[in-house]
């Protein structure tokens, strides 16, 4: 707002001349943990709260690092840290203790999303309602698990969602059908794109890319944006390409670039556990799990449950740095490198595609070069 008004009136510079831009978070390590506890103890104090012991310290620095989705930082929002401690202290009351612990802070936690996850909840049970249609066993070509992310004040969650692909002979279109009906936003459409060109550098460098691919949001109804679906979409495509059957226990966050890589998408917690709550209220068996990009290791700051799913063996979060390894995970096979000569490995899932997209370049060279057949009556 600063800037934009810096920007539209001309007196307002003379008027606020000193700008100060402050951090809303801070470095972690153990001199800020230092600093943050004794923040907590002085916010204690001013608004008269009964002392916190050591764990429930900790428990509201993880708090913090949560905020700002990152764990190796933590917030300045002090508005947010002084409610969780006014709030502790009203449960440590509730229930006789004369130090706050780390378990009236969890209740505290969990009687903030108690009143704001009714929506989340509904959505979740259509989920295991097979309303809304999400696979968490078996296999399936050309579909995979996408997590899209709802925003609803300071709440925010995951919904799992399917995204599919199909293809067949074309001229290198590749349809965003939330495009056509306007409800992609531009980024997203910007991430299709970029599938695009991936493709034909891949694969087409020296022919051309006879295809015609559709990539949707299956059950979506809302304009959807953001490029953070864009590895599960390149995924479902290259899948249906070579059709190979894509996990249907596996998730997929992440953003991709031109040349494959795996890039770093905002939110991750929430959406590792989206996809655990539903697999958590099917039953885990061990292979549910979600792909991440490799850049988004340091955001990490899950739930307990899902820690400790995931330390039992139960389910699994895979970090990975370009779509080669995502593809692998998701199939089970080799993704494949090219050699000197351009060729892939054989029975590689990247030697799979390439071999759909050349027979679909010789399927339209064989249209392109049949005779115009002359109905006129001689």
């Amino acid at each position: 707002f600063y800037y934009l008004l810096q920007e539209y009136d001309p007196e307002f510079s003379e008027l606020f001349k000193v700008a100060a831009d402050f951090e809303e978070r801070i470095e972690r390590n153990a001199d800020t943990h230092l600093l943050y506890a004794r923040l907590i103890a002085t916010l204690a104090r001013k608004e008269t709260l009964l002392p916190y012991d050591r764990y429930a310290v900790a428990k509201v620095i993880e708090y913090s690092a949560r905020l700002v989705s990152d764990g190796e930082r933590l917030s300045m929002h002090m508005r947010s840290v002084v409610d969780l401690l006014h709030e502790a202290d009203y449960c440590a009351r509730e229930t006789g203790h004369v130090v706050v612990s780390a378990s009236d802070i969890q209740q505290a936690i969990d009687a903030q999303i108690r009143r704001q996850d009714r929506v989340r909840d509904r959505l979740y049970e259509a989920i295991l309602r097979d309303t809304l249609m999400i696979d968490t066993l078996g296999k399936v070509a050309g579909q995979v698990n996408g997590l899209a992310v709802i925003e609803l004040g300071n709440f925010v969650f995951s919904q799992p969602t399917r995204i599919t692909a199909t293809s067949r002979l074309g001229k290198g279109e590749l349809i965003n059908i939330e495009r056509e009906v306007k409800l992609s936003g531009a980024i997203h459409s910007k991430g299709i794109l970029i599938l695009s060109a991936f493709l034909a550098a891949r694969y087409a460098k020296n022919q051309p890319l006879a295809l015609s691919a559709s990539i949707v949001f299956e059950q979506s109804y809302g304009v959807v944006d953001g490029d953070s679906a864009s590895l599960a979409e390149l995924c479902a495509l290259l899948s249906n390409l070579a059709n190979k059957p894509i996990k249907q226990s596996l998730a997929v966050t992440g953003s991709v670039n031109q040349l494959g890589q795996a890039q770093a998408i905002g939110a991750v917690n929430e959406k590792i556990e989206g996809f655990f709550d539903i697999c958590a209220a099917r039953g885990l068996t061990g292979d549910q799990g979600v792909i991440i990009p490799a850049a988004n290791i340091k955001h990490l700051m899950l739930r307990q449950n899902v820690v400790d799913a995931a330390a039992a063996g139960q389910f699994q979060i895979y970090a990975v740095e370009n779509v080669d390894q995502a593809i692998s995970l998701l199939t089970g096979l080799p993704a494949g490198e090219a050699d000197v000569d351009g060729k892939y490995p054989e029975g590689s899932l990247n030697q799979s595609v390439a071999e759909r997209l050349n027979e679909l370049a010789n399927i339209s060279k064989s249209y392109a070069q049949k005779p115009e057949r002359n109905d006129k009556e001689e």
